[in-house]
């Protein structure tokens, strides 16, 4: 019993340390982006577990060829699928949470799920 506890607890320190050295790297502005996009696009852009699907497409720094501008555009206005922020935050905010996903690397969202049986298993006779 106490051997898990100490697992558990070596196991919380790295995983708090692991967190904190991977925003050390990010400004102040990629920052506040980071805790906006958690709050507002993370529900449909990140994964909340690994054998679940993502109702959005994954963000990395290729999304829109990288230009900034347009990442602005699209967090601003939206698409027909996604709400557009114009009205939630102001432009520094959207700038903020665009120089964010400017830091994201491609492929860390997009795991591929289990996939349903395409036939329907027949029962036993």
């Amino acid at each position: 019993m106490k051997r898990a506890v100490w697992i558990s607890v070596f196991f919380l320190a790295a995983v708090s340390q692991g967190s904190f050295a991977a925003e050390n790297h990010l400004n102040a502005q990629q920052q506040l982006g980071r805790r906006l996009f958690e709050q507002s696009c993370g529900v449909c852009h990140t994964r909340p577990t690994l054998i679940s699907g993502m109702y959005g497409p994954e963000l990395s720094r290729l999304n829109l060829g990288g230009q900034e501008e347009l990442l602005r555009m699209f967090i601003s206005n939206g698409t027909e699928r996604m709400p557009g922020f114009k009205y939630t935050y102001n432009p520094d905010e959207i700038a903020a949470i665009a120089a964010y996903i400017k830091t994201l690397p491609p492929g860390t969202q997009d795991i591929p799920t289990a996939r349903a049986p395409t036939k329907a298993p027949t029962p036993a006779q």
